[in-house]
Protein backbone atom coordinates (compact mmCIF):
# COMPACT_ATOMS: atom_id res chain seq x y z
CA UNK A 1 0.00 0.00 0.00
CA UNK A 2 1.64 3.10 -1.57
CA UNK A 3 1.28 7.03 -0.97
CA UNK A 4 -1.19 8.63 -3.29
CA UNK A 5 0.74 11.39 -5.07
CA UNK A 6 -1.34 13.89 -3.69
CA UNK A 7 -0.72 13.10 -0.63
CA UNK A 8 2.94 12.95 -1.08
CA UNK A 9 3.10 16.37 -2.61
CA UNK A 10 1.02 17.66 0.27
CA UNK A 11 3.48 16.69 2.84
CA UNK A 12 6.27 18.21 1.17
CA UNK A 13 4.76 21.50 0.78
CA UNK A 14 4.72 22.12 4.57
CA UNK A 15 8.97 21.59 4.70
CA UNK A 16 10.27 24.96 3.99
CA UNK A 17 13.56 24.88 2.28
CA UNK A 18 15.83 27.48 0.48
CA UNK A 19 15.97 28.18 -3.14
CA UNK A 20 19.35 27.41 -5.39
CA UNK A 21 19.66 27.27 -9.03
CA UNK A 22 22.51 24.88 -9.95
CA UNK A 23 24.71 25.67 -12.79
CA UNK A 24 27.10 24.25 -14.75
CA UNK A 25 28.51 24.26 -18.19
CA UNK A 26 27.99 21.93 -21.41
CA UNK A 27 31.00 20.35 -23.50
CA UNK A 28 30.18 22.81 -26.29
CA UNK A 29 30.64 25.60 -23.58
CA UNK A 30 27.05 26.88 -22.87
CA UNK A 31 26.02 27.42 -19.73
CA UNK A 32 23.22 25.70 -18.18
CA UNK A 33 21.12 26.55 -15.09
CA UNK A 34 17.70 25.06 -13.14
CA UNK A 35 15.87 26.36 -10.09
CA UNK A 36 16.10 22.97 -7.30
CA UNK A 37 15.09 23.20 -3.80
CA UNK A 38 16.37 19.49 -3.30
CA UNK A 39 19.87 20.67 -1.79
CA UNK A 40 21.61 19.89 1.40
CA UNK A 41 24.66 19.54 3.36
CA UNK A 42 26.23 16.26 3.40
CA UNK A 43 29.55 16.50 5.14
CA UNK A 44 32.18 18.74 6.74
CA UNK A 45 35.30 16.84 6.14
CA UNK A 46 35.48 16.63 3.14
CA UNK A 47 33.38 19.45 2.35
CA UNK A 48 30.51 17.56 0.46
CA UNK A 49 26.80 18.74 -0.64
CA UNK A 50 23.74 17.33 -2.43
CA UNK A 51 21.73 18.05 -4.88
CA UNK A 52 18.55 16.38 -6.61
CA UNK A 53 17.67 16.90 -9.98
CA UNK A 54 15.36 15.67 -12.37
CA UNK A 55 16.73 13.11 -15.27
CA UNK A 56 15.09 14.75 -17.88
CA UNK A 57 16.55 18.43 -17.81
CA UNK A 58 19.04 18.96 -20.01
CA UNK A 59 21.35 20.69 -17.27
CA UNK A 60 21.48 17.42 -15.34
CA UNK A 61 22.70 15.80 -18.54
CA UNK A 62 25.37 18.50 -18.81
CA UNK A 63 26.32 18.43 -15.03
CA UNK A 64 26.89 14.53 -15.15
CA UNK A 65 28.96 15.00 -18.51
CA UNK A 66 30.90 17.51 -17.03
CA UNK A 67 31.53 16.40 -13.41
CA UNK A 68 31.68 20.09 -12.09
CA UNK A 69 28.79 22.20 -11.39
CA UNK A 70 27.64 25.67 -8.46
CA UNK A 71 24.93 25.50 -6.41
CA UNK A 72 23.81 29.39 -6.01
CA UNK A 73 21.83 30.21 -3.06
CA UNK A 74 19.28 33.13 -3.85
CA UNK A 75 18.44 35.80 -1.67
CA UNK A 76 14.96 37.13 -1.21
CA UNK A 77 15.64 39.68 -3.54
CA UNK A 78 15.61 36.71 -6.40
CA UNK A 79 12.31 35.40 -6.81
CA UNK A 80 12.33 36.44 -10.37
CA UNK A 81 15.53 34.76 -10.87
CA UNK A 82 14.03 31.48 -9.44
CA UNK A 83 10.80 31.77 -11.58
CA UNK A 84 13.26 32.42 -15.13
CA UNK A 85 15.44 29.12 -13.71
CA UNK A 86 12.13 27.20 -13.19
CA UNK A 87 10.21 27.91 -16.19
CA UNK A 88 10.12 26.65 -19.31
CA UNK A 89 12.64 29.07 -21.10
CA UNK A 90 15.26 27.54 -23.00
CA UNK A 91 18.78 28.13 -21.33
CA UNK A 92 20.31 31.28 -23.78
CA UNK A 93 16.61 32.95 -22.24
CA UNK A 94 17.51 31.99 -18.27
CA UNK A 95 21.03 33.81 -18.66
CA UNK A 96 20.15 36.70 -20.68
CA UNK A 97 18.87 38.84 -17.98
CA UNK A 98 21.05 37.65 -15.22
CA UNK A 99 24.33 38.86 -14.28
CA UNK A 100 27.16 36.05 -13.75
CA UNK A 101 30.42 35.02 -14.20
CA UNK A 102 32.51 31.75 -14.48
CA UNK A 103 33.57 29.60 -11.98
CA UNK A 104 37.13 28.21 -11.60
CA UNK A 105 35.60 25.00 -12.56
CA UNK A 106 33.80 26.97 -15.29
CA UNK A 107 30.14 27.12 -14.02
CA UNK A 108 28.36 30.11 -13.86
CA UNK A 109 27.94 31.64 -10.55
CA UNK A 110 25.25 34.21 -10.53
CA UNK A 111 26.73 37.97 -9.66
CA UNK A 112 23.87 38.71 -6.67
CA UNK A 113 23.21 35.19 -5.19
CA UNK A 114 23.64 35.01 -1.77
CA UNK A 115 26.32 32.11 -1.62
CA UNK A 116 27.92 30.17 -4.37
CA UNK A 117 29.29 27.00 -3.95
CA UNK A 118 31.80 25.47 -6.64
CA UNK A 119 31.33 21.39 -6.74
CA UNK A 120 32.84 18.58 -8.83
CA UNK A 121 30.88 15.14 -8.92
CA UNK A 122 31.96 12.82 -6.50
CA UNK A 123 29.10 10.51 -6.05
CA UNK A 124 25.66 9.86 -8.25
CA UNK A 125 23.12 7.85 -7.15
CA UNK A 126 20.05 6.98 -9.19
CA UNK A 127 16.58 7.31 -7.15
CA UNK A 128 13.22 7.00 -8.84
CA UNK A 129 12.76 9.86 -11.67
CA UNK A 130 15.88 11.93 -10.08
CA UNK A 131 19.67 12.07 -9.87
CA UNK A 132 20.79 12.61 -6.03
CA UNK A 133 24.53 14.42 -6.78
CA UNK A 134 27.01 14.76 -4.41
CA UNK A 135 29.74 16.93 -4.82
CA UNK A 136 32.86 17.95 -2.95
CA UNK A 137 32.61 21.92 -2.83
CA UNK A 138 36.11 23.39 -4.54
CA UNK A 139 35.44 26.91 -3.59
CA UNK A 140 32.59 28.90 -1.99
CA UNK A 141 31.82 32.99 -2.20
CA UNK A 142 29.28 33.97 0.53
CA UNK A 143 27.42 37.61 0.50
CA UNK A 144 25.40 39.64 3.03
CA UNK A 145 21.64 38.90 3.07
CA UNK A 146 18.54 37.38 3.80
CA UNK A 147 17.64 33.86 1.24
CA UNK A 148 14.66 33.38 -0.35
CA UNK A 149 12.58 30.84 1.11
CA UNK A 150 9.68 28.52 -0.27
CA UNK A 151 7.19 26.99 1.66
CA UNK A 152 3.66 25.71 0.95
CA UNK A 153 4.08 26.26 -2.71
CA UNK A 154 5.01 30.19 -2.54
CA UNK A 155 7.85 32.38 -1.98
CA UNK A 156 8.35 33.29 1.79
CA UNK A 157 11.20 35.30 3.63
CA UNK A 158 12.83 35.11 7.08
CA UNK A 159 10.97 37.22 9.39
CA UNK A 160 12.85 39.63 11.94
CA UNK A 161 13.04 38.51 15.40
CA UNK A 162 11.75 40.58 18.06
Amino acid sequence: MGVEAKQFKGALKLWASGVTVVTTQSRENQPKGMTATAFSSVSLDPPQILVCLNQATDTGAALLESRHFAVNILSEAQEDVSNQFAGSTTQEQRFAAVPWQAGANGAPLLSDALAALECRVVQQIQAGSHWVVIGEVDRVVCRDGDPLLYYHSAYRRVAAAD
